[in-house]
């Protein structure tokens, strides 16, 4: 097999585990890891069954790919847009991290719950995407990644509220008064800005960022 042989049947490869992929999270999306097997999976994807196994391994390291794809689309689409000023970043970030939220409920809440059972492998890629967002948000505030044990400390506490925030805010969208994602972007917006002034009265060298044009305003919804 020639090098253009291979590269076409690599990116063939890619195509179809990117497939099985899209397809488990619909699955896992409408029903429950236990209630799902292995036969049922292969039925919907229109596969056999040895295909899944030849691609993941086991139905755990099939479960496992879909979190992780679901854990680099929701640090990409909240990670975007780095031209943008300092806060603007920031109220951008923040509104990319609701709108994944919002368009993917299920795949949401195994991300910051730990998934089926609290599993440990679960646990350990929603503490990565936890980092990667902390180190976005600096990154948007200060212009750099790293931060000192206090501000990284600071803002896992308030990163830790927004999980627990959005999780009610998308499981009670159908109440009355319920806000849209502009409002509670705004919201979030606002607390982190508190959050990142108390960071500088404790740490001066990390002063908060100038505050956009209309900082306590929403974000518009695209």
């Amino acid at each position: 097999m020639n090098n253009s042989q291979q590269r076409g049947k690599t990116e063939r490869s890619q195509v179809r585990r990117a497939e099985l992929i899209a397809t488990g999270r619909k699955l896992f999306a409408d029903t429950s890891y236990d209630a799902l097997s292995m036969d049922d999976i292969a039925k919907q994807a229109g596969v056999a069954k040895g295909l899944i196994y030849y691609y993941f391994t086991s139905k755990r390291g099939y479960y496992l790919a879909i979190v992780e794809d679901s854990v680099n689309e929701l640090v990409a689409r909240a990670g975007g847009e780095t031209e943008l000023p300092a806060a603007e970043r920031v109220r951008r970030t923040i509104d990319g991290y609701l709108h994944y939220a919002e368009q993917h409920h299920a795949a949401y809440r195994t991300i910051v719950t730990g998934g089926v059972g609290s599993d440990a492998e679960v646990l350990a890629i929603r503490d990565a995407v936890r980092a990667e967002l902390v180190a976005t948000i600096a990154e948007g505030a200060y212009g750099h990644r790293a931060l000192p044990p206090l501000a990284r400390l600071a803002l896992i506490g308030w990163l830790s509220g927004v999980e627990g925030a959005t999780l009610e805010w998308i499981g009670t969208e159908d109440e009355p008064d319920h806000p849209d994602r502009p409002t509670f972007g705004a919201l979030l917006v606002r607390q982190l800005r508190t959050t990142l002034m108390v960071i500088g009265e404790f740490l001066p060298q990390y002063p908060a960022p100038p505050p956009a044009d209309d900082p306590a305003g929403p974000v518009r919804a695209e």
